[in-house]
């Protein structure tokens, strides 16, 4: 089985990323690496959320960029704060013992004094958003004009958020001579017109099937009236006691009504939408990221960018407009070979939505009943009883307390004989 080592990587770029538990590249990595390495082509990989883009660019890129040049060599674009974070502290990782290299995120929401001071100390590889590298850009703190690799990260999502235009206006200054490579998802027209107008003869490398669902993720919906929407969300939750997840809603009023009611019913949730402040944001996000909240409930805008492992489940409180965002948003879940769920809450009205999605997903997304009480109470009961046997501890140190626990459950024990 090939493993990182059978690259042409660094010593000091294998020993970073053996720390960080990388043995086996992913699918995506194991194309783009010796690709990167090995030619100056421009390169467009198609993969889902979660495979491992961004070693799949940045060790190549690091192995690559000449420490002792202090000009920034590398520009990374994508759409949101929270992913451009994301990729900073991944590149800051993989180049831990490449202690020369600087690297430097620049986005919005937050001081951009404090940004321009660190620009002014040199980086080799930049970070940012589209909106603050332009305005960097413009007040000519930044300069990319020697630059020898732009990605674009994301770019359906950039696309998606509105950034075209910022978009257009980076790519049009950096240099002819550069290495540009494009990581998106999926691949609607836009996408093929950046690759058509801004690339030389770009090399294509996919992932599975191009617009296509994640391999480890179950589709089914149910069926319900539009008033009884809610209801089936409770019951979903309910039906799920260790659910994580994500609740898509169309608007960023739904989402904080719904939140609303779902911590109003007991239930973990919390919101995420544009209406929030940056601080309240991260907030949430920390809350999310550390499992304290269970669902998070949010718009598409607000969740774009967000990379959480392990998510159980998506939920569709509403079915986006366009397909390629279902086929977004349930990537998210069942990554890293394990199994994740994507539900839909849909009405009669929407069924067709339903048959054009499957046709893009080339996989069925099964109808099912909205569950019972019977079925909810049976299934929490079994998880409350798997959690009890499931405690680990020295039986002496609750000796003192089995006579009353004990007497607590004395009448399950009269009501079974």
């Amino acid at each position: 089985m090939l493993t990182f080592e059978n690259f042409d990587l660094s010593t000091n770029i294998l020993s970073a990323i053996k720390e960080l538990g990388y043995v086996n590249p992913t699918p995506i990595q194991e194309k783009t690496i010796p690709h990167l390495l090995n030619t100056n082509q421009d390169l467009v990989g198609l993969a889902q959320t979660g495979t491992g883009k961004t070693a799949a660019f940045g060790l190549p890129i690091l192995e690559q960029i000449d420490s002792r040049n202090k000009f920034t060599q590398c520009i990374i674009l994508s759409p949101t704060r929270e992913l451009c974070m994301q990729i900073s502290k991944d590149m800051m990782g993989y180049a831990k013992y490449l202690p020369e290299i600087r690297v430097t995120a620049v986005y919005g929401g937050a001081s951009i004094d404090n940004q321009i001071r660190d620009l002014k100390k040199g980086s080799h590889i930049i970070v940012g958003t589209p909106g603050r590298v332009l305005d960097l850009l413009k007040r000519r703190i930044l300069k990319i004009d020697q630059i020898k690799f732009l990605v674009l990260d994301e770019a359906d999502e950039m696309l998606n958020m509105g950034f075209k235009e910022d978009m257009d206006s980076i790519l049009e200054t950096t240099p002819k001579e550069k290495q540009t490579l494009l990581f998106s998802a999926t691949m609607p027209k836009e996408i093929r017109n950046i690759a058509l107008n801004y690339m030389n003869n770009p090399e294509e490398i996919s992932v599975g099937t191009k617009n296509s669902g994640a391999d480890d993720v179950e589709h089914f919906y149910y069926l319900v009236n539009a008033k009884n929407r809610y209801l089936a969300l409770k019951r979903i939750a309910d039906i799920n006691p260790d659910i994580f997840g994500i609740v898509f809603c169309r608007t960023r009023r739904e989402t904080q009504e719904v939140a609303d009611k779902l911590i109003q019913d007991g239930y973990n949730a919390d919101s995420l939408h544009g209406d929030l402040s940056q601080a309240q944001r991260d907030h949430v996000m920390s809350r999310f990221r550390s499992r304290h909240l269970q669902i998070l409930v949010a718009t598409d805008v607000a969740a774009r960018g967000i990379d959480v492992n392990d998510l159980t489940h998506i939920i569709n409180y509403n079915l986006p407009d366009e397909r390629e965002i279902y086929i977004h948003r349930s990537g998210r879940t069942g990554r890293a070979g394990k199994k994740g769920v994507s539900v839909s809450i849909v009405h009669s009205k929407e069924l067709h939505k339903v048959r054009e999605i499957q046709k893009v997903l080339q996989k069925p997304i099964n109808k099912k009943d909205v569950p019972g009480g019977e079925e909810i109470c049976h299934k929490q009961l079994m998880n409350m009883i798997s959690k009890i046997e499931q405690i680990e501890t020295i039986d002496n140190q609750i000796e003192d307390f089995l006579p009353e626990i004990y007497e607590k459950l004395s009448w399950l024990v009269v009501k079974i004989y």
